[in-house]
């Protein structure tokens, strides 16, 4: 199928170099380490300084405070030099500005739409353009519950691989490959797949739509948009996609999104790392999700 217009590779690493020169991307620098359990190396990375640490403290309690007063859309108008470009006429690419991730994007619509608003069959055609033009792990919060700290609709990619590592948990979606909804054995958390042998938008919303069915998600109308009737993840690379139910958004205190079921965690602190270590990735996430 012809592709939309989505800004380059190239333009995403030029408009990065602009954006730290002028202070407006703000990376946190962290340690990263491998945590082998249930057979997937997960990657976690945990705030490398005292310096990181405090500075996320700020930006928590500041993110409190903002939450307590009047709410402004961060994206409209989003901060020009963090911009890379529009993606067709209904979204534009945006860096992260806090970002553990290089080159971390957003995906957002250039409307505001509310995030527990459905993925559109467009949302799914901007994501595709930029896939087309770079590999890349796309994923979706579905909600706070989820991971999402914006309630103006953004999807949000990785570059691949991930620091140089292959995506931790694809030798398993990929073992398990069939036709229709799948799942993998290996991952203990639930959720449902499904393989991508195409990247047209329209059949990918077919297929979201059936994922979402599969994990108990229904289309919930909200002033004639449907919404979704509770809190998920998505996952979607070139190659397949996978949803999640969530029931919670933290496991003692430890922040699970999207990225936990790829394989990729972060954590703040020595505490937080003690916690994955007890309880295993594996069970911190399935205790984030519904059963």
């Amino acid at each position: 199928m012809a592709h939309m217009n989505a800004p380059s590779w190239q333009q995403i690493i030029a408009q990065s170099e602009r954006a730290l020169a002028c202070g407006a991307l703000r990376s946190f620098d962290t340690v990263q380490s491998v945590i082998d359990d249930g057979g997937v190396r997960f990657l976690v990375r945990q705030a490398a300084n005292l310096a990181r640490k405090e500075e996320a403290s700020k930006l928590a309690a500041k993110s409190a405070a903002d939450a307590a007063s009047a709410w402004r859309d961060p994206f409209s108008p989003c901060e020009e030099a963090l911009r890379v470009g529009d993606i067709g006429e209904r979204h534009f690419l945006l860096l992260n500005k806090f970002n553990v991730l290089a080159h971390h994007l957003l995906i957002v619509t250039t409307d505001f739409e509310p995030q527990e608003s459905l993925i559109h069959q467009s949302d799914f055609a901007a994501l595709f353009a930029c896939l087309h033009r770079f590999d890349a792990l796309g994923f979706y919060n579905g909600g706070t519950i989820a991971g999402s700290s914006q309630p103006h609709k953004h999807l949000q990619m990785v570059p691949l691989p991930l620091d140089g590592h292959a995506l931790p948990i694809e030798s398993f979606v990929e073992s398990a490959r069939t036709s229709g909804i799948f799942s993998a054995p290996q991952l203990a958390f639930k959720h449902a797949a499904a393989w991508l042998d195409h990247d047209d938008a329209t059949r990918a919303h077919a297929t979201y739509l059936q994922l979402l069915k599969a994990i108990g998600v229904r289309p919930l109308d909200v002033a004639g948009a449907a919404h979704q009737s509770a809190p998920y993840n998505l996952l979607v690379t070139r190659r397949w996609m996978l949803a999640v139910p969530r029931g919670v958004s933290h496991v003692e205190g430890v922040a699970v999104n999207a990225l936990g079921f790829a394989g990729s965690l972060f954590v703040r602190d020595d505490a937080q790392r003690g916690i994955v270590e007890r309880l295993g990735p594996m069970q911190l996430l399935a205790s984030a999700t519904i059963s």
